[in-house]
């Protein structure tokens, strides 16, 4: 339980279905995640090529930028909610990857709720690698729990399950933002639902910012 790649398919191949019956139709009563992921959509443009990282099993952020007219594909590390998000969405495409290995060239990328299963020293690393798969002026949009938590926790959702658990603040993700290449837009945190965990969420649009010449700034 250390937030590893492996670590990360132990737990959401076993919690995968319990996600599903949860969450599946989560989005109907966030009006404001709704909001905020056809704003991004709008940012990109119709037929942009978009990652949605960590689609988990519910498939539902893919759907929903799909509907909203990208080009949009979503993966996950675990076998098991790519394989419940393809039942799920029978018309979106999803696959089995690391978040930190996608392939360039995008025109954006979502990260919804996908940061919080690896430890908070690897965010650097990660959305650096986003960056790259990113092109000069594309967009990113992260969602996030916020909060200072970082280590093995009991399954929010319940269950015996022991699960890895990173929060974040909102300056720790401008900075991260910033260091990878990123300029941020947009920086909104929201209060929890009835429904939500009684956490605050943080929602985070930045821009991809262009190369830097040789020998230039």
């Amino acid at each position: 339980m250390d937030g590893s790649p492996s670590d990360v398919v132990r737990a959401w191949d076993a919690r995968a279905d319990h996600y599903l019956r949860l969450f599946r139709h989560e989005l109907e009563s966030k009006p404001f995640d709704r909001e905020v992921l056809g704003a991004f959509a709008e940012r990109v443009g119709a037929g942009g090529r978009v990652c949605d990282a960590g689609c988990g099993p519910c498939g539902h952020v893919t759907a929903l930028l799909a509907a909203h007219g990208l080009d949009v594909f979503g993966i996950d590390l675990s076998p098991r909610c790519v394989e419940l998000a393809g039942g799920e969405q029978p018309g979106c495409r999803f696959e089995v990857m690391d978040q930190r290995a996608v392939t360039p060239v995008l025109d954006g990328l979502v990260s919804y709720y996908s940061l919080h299963d690896q430890p908070k020293r690897v965010l650097p690393g990660t959305l650096t690698a986003w960056a790259a798969a990113i092109r000069p002026g594309g967009q990113l949009l992260v969602v996030a729990k916020e909060g200072s938590g970082d280590g093995v926790i009991a399954d929010p959702l319940g269950g015996e399950l022991l699960v890895y658990w990173a929060e974040f603040t909102a300056n720790e993700l401008r900075a991260a933002a910033g260091a990878a290449g990123f300029l941020v837009d947009d920086l909104t945190v929201r209060e929890a639902y009835e429904d939500e965990i009684p956490t605050r969420r943080i929602y985070l649009s930045a821009t991809r910012r262009p190369l830097s010449r040789p020998g230039g700034p």
